[in-house]
């Protein structure tokens, strides 16, 4: 058998003449995953008999003539709080939230009915309220790219997924960063949509304000596949919103750097990054120049990376408390301590904090879409930091640069920057316009 291609747009090609079969591949993925599991946590379930079925049909299929597309038969996973049919959700708890799923997220069945192939769910930090990864039920996730290390959070599973070669595309959940930082740590990339592209329904919410779902992978190719077929409008979920008329997700092949336009962020915001991180933002801000990139100089009014941060994380533990507040008083057991106590944190926060962060949320969307008026996206690191050793404290400013996004509802990419031999993965991102996909994910595909 031919050696596993890396890509979804490999595997698409593959698949379609004929060089390789779903079966094979799906098989292929499976002895990865024993080989990878019991030193690296990164799956909580799989469902082997499920996938070989599923692959077996989208063999069926391609053989009648009948293929559902680019995504008919690869394998994908699924971060553990997004239902798949048939599968439990656990949400990175020891709960299984009413036993398996009785359908699918939103986003999932498009997948599927695109014919993509679920392997099984994949470990995050509990609750998706964290970002290492070091799940008190399920095991401490490893990432692949710096062993001993986190793969970040909450979506690690999903960052390691990719990055060990398991699937080429994982599905995550993005709160104030979580598909990002994971892609930053592990060397993949990640990307998040504008809110209500991708519906959430079949979601074990975090925050309804701020969640959406994404997904990693190894190229902007990739994502754009999974981004067309991820969007469009969700009846279950009340925050969907069909995508403009005429909207898509294409890589724009005939971009050239002369026509893009960037706003970069001053120094002072990026102070607390990392030296080394900075020195590889810094060269891919001096090539962009080279290469006759506009960028500009940007401020965004009011925005102060912590105090956001710390605004989006209220919310998230005060809108995640009053979905799970029953759950948690009946099955005190199946919850961490630490869990439990940042709910209880977010049951007892005043009314008048919640009323501010809110009102911050609504300051941060006018002025950061001020502040992207005449240009294509605002480019800044991804994380101010390396992936660091399991067990060190987590950096409490991990998401200072992704939750922006998130509380502006803006779509972002994040991609890898080239690094010295033997340094981890440092990442950017392009945070976007509303709806304009293509045209940062165009961007990062040319300039990456």
């Amino acid at each position: 058998m031919s050696r596993t291609p890396a890509t979804l747009t490999d595997m698409a090609r593959t698949l379609s003449t004929g060089a390789l079969t779903a079966h094979a591949l799906v098989e292929s993925a499976f002895r990865r995953i024993e080989a990878e599991h019991s030193d690296s946590h990164i799956f909580i379930s799989v469902y082997r008999d499920e996938a070989l079925d599923a692959a077996n049909e989208s063999d069926a299929r391609r053989a009648a003539g009948r293929s559902l597309g680019p995504l008919d038969g690869v394998p994908i996973a699924v971060k553990d709080n997004i239902d798949v049919e048939g599968m439990v959700t656990t949400a990175g708890s020891r709960h299984d939230f009413g036993g398996p799923a009785r359908a699918d997220a939103g986003v999932v069945g498009r997948l599927r009915a695109a014919g993509a192939v679920v392997l099984g769910k994949l470990n995050l930090h509990e609750g998706a309220l964290g970002a290492t990864t070091d799940n008190p039920f399920w095991g401490r996730c490893e990432n692949p790219a710096v062993p001993g290390h986190t793969p970040g959070g909450s979506s690690g599973g999903s960052g390691a997924a990719v990055a060990a070669g398991l699937v080429p595309v994982a599905l995550g959940t993005d709160t104030m960063g979580s598909v990002r930082i994971p892609a930053a740590y592990c060397g993949v990339w990640g990307f998040k949509p504008t809110r209500g592209l991708f519906g959430t329904s079949g979601l074990v919410y975090l925050s309804w304000t701020l969640d959406t779902i994404g997904p990693l992978a190894n190229s902007a190719a990739d994502l754009s596949l999974c981004a067309n077929v991820m969007a469009g409008f969700d009846a279950r979920d009340p925050r969907s919103t069909p995508p403009p008329r005429g909207w898509n997700a294409d890589i724009d092949t005939s971009l050239s750097p002369s026509n893009i336009n960037l706003g970069i962020v001053d120094a002072a915001t990026l102070a607390e990054c990392e030296p080394r991180v900075l020195a590889s933002y810094e060269a891919f801000i001096s090539r962009l120049r080279d290469k006759g990139v506009a960028l500009k100089h940007v401020t965004v009014n009011g925005w102060d990376p912590g105090h956001a941060r710390r605004a989006g994380l209220l919310a998230s533990e005060a809108e995640c408390v009053s979905l799970l507040a029953g759950t948690l008083h009946r099955h005190a057991a199946d919850f961490s301590d630490t869990f439990r106590k940042m709910m209880e944190y977010g049951r007892t926060a005043p009314a008048e904090r919640l009323a501010r962060a809110y009102w911050l949320f609504d300051e941060l969307r006018a002025s950061t879409l001020a502040a992207l008026d005449g240009l294509d996206g605002i480019l800044m690191p991804t994380t101010p930091q390396h992936a660091f050793p399991h067990g060190a404290p987590a950096p409490v400013n991990q998401a200072d640069f992704t939750a922006l996004a998130n509380i502006a509802g803006l779509p972002s990419v994040s991609f890898p920057l080239t690094v010295a031999d033997g340094q981890p993965p440092a990442a950017a991102q392009i945070m976007g316009k509303p709806f304009a996909e293509s045209r940062i994910l165009s961007i990062a595909s040319l300039l990456a």
